[in-house]
């Protein structure tokens, strides 16, 4: 919702692609719910991943360039500053999780 209804210079940019890291790590705890405590760094390297795809364009080496959902979805363009918001995003799951899993001590 966020990409594409919030055209702004903060929120779509920087606090999406935080929420963006807090969504992802939800989804896989999910299915992971304990016994994996670097949860957030494996979503980092993910979105890092994600990320330099976006550098090598790979939702056009994929043939999804056409379709606005997909390629809103998978993300089109680099940026050093993604890279740091999905950091932030990760660091907020990580101690979250830090104090998930010392209550559980």
């Amino acid at each position: 919702m966020i990409a594409l209804y919030a055209h702004d210079d903060f929120i779509r940019p920087f606090v999406g692609d935080m929420i963006v890291t807090v969504v992802v790590f939800c989804f896989v705890r999910i299915f992971i719910p304990d016994g994996v405590k670097l949860m957030s760094l494996y979503v980092m390297l993910f979105a890092v991943a994600v990320e330099i795809g976006q550098y090598f364009n790979y939702v056009e080496l994929l043939g999804f360039q056409d379709n606005p959902i997909i390629s809103t979805a998978m993300g089109t363009s680099f940026a050093w500053e993604d890279i740091a918001c999905y950091a932030v995003g990760c660091i907020a799951c990580a101690v979250f999780d830090f104090a998930r899993f010392r209550k559980s001590r």
